[in-house]
């Protein structure tokens, strides 16, 4: 049978036999090669986290296919990680017992994410593992001890870094000036409208709960200004808008209840400087009056010096007292702090005063009154030599009074000045046609080449103010004149100074 087999099934049964052979050859070959994936099964990548391999994956070397399509999540794991800047490195080497109160806070309030976040992330992750089964991967998770998510800790730190930088440049910024409070109930405040760059209203108060600021352009609520910083606008029930601010020492001179005239803040302050009053000096008033030098005066002497006021009247004396005790109320809500209490009011006659002044020295005297001649032999004993002593006179007839007086007398006094202090406000605008347009500036008309030229540089100016909307600098003239609502005189200076011959 073996003769007459055919010559091809010879050749087929060869292969049999030789393919029989060499299965315990390749048998032994495949048990290395598995030996060998399962000892390198463990994969590790320098992604965010490592991989492991499943062990019953195929033998063919070709890898597993690709999912193109990444969810959200496997995109912040495969997005590389961005470098740490300097304020974050500092940050996280820094220990928790340096770091503030506001900063601390605001890492609790990033720690607790809301509830969507949470299912949206569970949901996230359903997909990533569900599509890495497919792929025929598993990723181990933040409980294992060889995973770390760095794209969600670079995320939280980032924002609270970027969390904790706002707050501290909100701290930055103050609302209200430095050294001052929010504005409170008590506190007085100034009331201000501008129309076309004129201050149309004007008006002094006192914030007080459940009242009311009236104008002719609406009513404000005093509950609505409360809490708010200085310097802030606030619209009427009728939308003008009110500039609501703090008064200034001499705005409160000049628009504080009075008795008799005032020291206008003008005269005063050339008298400071006429007497030389420095902070722990000691100081004689008479004629307190509605109380407007004594203020001046205790802002100048402070904490360490003292002021003695003197006034005959008696009601004048009150007057002066409720505003002395009104600003310094004011300024302690302002401020915190208490205004110096260096004023010493008394209701009496200076010429009678002996026992007042007895064993007393002062290192300067004002006096604001109609005969001031009178009271100087009582008074000057009592001024340091080289000391000045300012006299405020309201006309000249009383000037050449006191003037005679000293003449009479034979004080030791040197009259060197006597002045007036005149102070003119003026309006700057600019110039506006009938119109409300602005004016243009017409340069001088020379030769016809040059005022074609001219002509053609106006055209263009022209132009390019219309495309802008706002005129060239130094393209429109302005017009200056003295303002209409002049204080003119007020009273006249003397300073007189003690001399030893």
């Amino acid at each position: 049978m073996t003769v007459q087999m055919p010559f091809a099934g010879l050749m087929i049964a060869h292969r049999l036999v030789r393919m029989c052979s060499s299965i315990p050859a390749h048998c032994r070959h495949r048990d290395v090669l598995v030996h060998l994936n399962k000892s390198k099964r463990e994969i590790r990548t320098f992604s965010t986290g490592c991989v492991k391999c499943n062990d019953n994956e195929r033998d063919s070397s070709d890898p597993p296919p690709l999912n193109t399509k990444l969810t959200s999540r496997q995109a912040l794991l495969s997005r590389r990680r961005r470098p740490l800047s300097p304020l974050e490195r500092i940050s996280s080497l820094l220990p928790q017992d340096a770091l503030t109160t506001e900063v601390m806070q605001l890492r609790e309030q990033n720690k607790q994410e809301p509830e969507e976040d949470t299912n949206i992330q569970k949901e996230h992750a359903l997909v990533a593992e569900s599509s890495e089964e497919e792929s025929g991967h598993k990723a181990i998770r933040k409980d294992d001890s060889c995973t770390y998510d760095a794209s969600d800790a670079a995320d939280s730190s980032e924002s609270q870094l970027n969390g904790a930088l706002h707050h501290e440049e909100n701290m930055w910024i103050p609302a209200t000036l430095p050294g001052e409070n929010f504005l409170a109930f008590g506190e007085l405040l100034m009331a201000e409208h501008r129309k076309k760059g004129r201050v149309e209203y004007r008006k002094m108060f006192e914030l007080q709960t459940g009242a009311r600021l009236h104008s002719s352009w609406g009513i404000i609520l005093h509950d609505d200004i409360a809490g708010q910083p200085a310097g802030r606008t606030l619209k009427t029930n009728r939308g003008a808008p009110i500039f609501i601010r703090r008064p200034s020492l001499d705005e409160y001179v000049l628009y504080m209840k009075r008795g008799p005239a005032i020291a206008y803040p003008k005269d005063a302050a050339v008298m400071m400087m006429m007497m030389d009053i420095t902070e722990g000096d000691c100081v004689l008033e008479s004629g307190s009056g509605s109380g407007a030098m004594s203020l001046f005066l205790s802002r100048a002497v402070g904490s360490r010096g003292s002021v003695l006021s003197v006034e005959v009247r008696e009601d004048h004396y009150k007057r002066a007292m409720r505003n002395y005790q009104r600003w310094r109320k004011s300024w302690s809500l302002r401020r915190g702090e208490e205004w110096p209490d260096n004023v010493q009011f008394h209701n009496t006659d200076l010429c009678a005063a002996s026992s007042l002044l007895a064993g007393r020295g002062f290192h300067a005297i004002v006096l604001d009154l109609i005969n001031p001649h009178l009271v100087l032999p009582s008074v000057i004993p009592h001024l340091h030599s080289g000391a000045v002593c300012t006299v405020y006179l309201a006309n000249i007839t009383q000037v050449v009074d006191l003037l005679e007086g000293l003449r009479c007398l034979a004080l030791p006094l040197l009259c060197e000045r006597i002045i007036e202090v005149p102070v003119r406000d003026w309006l700057v605008a600019p110039a506006l046609q009938k119109d409300g347009q602005h004016c243009k500036r017409k340069a001088p008309i020379l030769d016809k080449d040059q005022s074609e030229e001219d002509e053609t540089s106006e055209e263009t100016d022209e132009a390019e103010s219309t495309t802008e909307g706002n005129p060239a600098f130094g393209s429109i003239p302005y017009i200056a004149r003295p303002h209409p609502e002049q204080m003119s005189h007020t009273a006249f200076l003397v300073k007189l100074r003690k001399c030893v011959q």
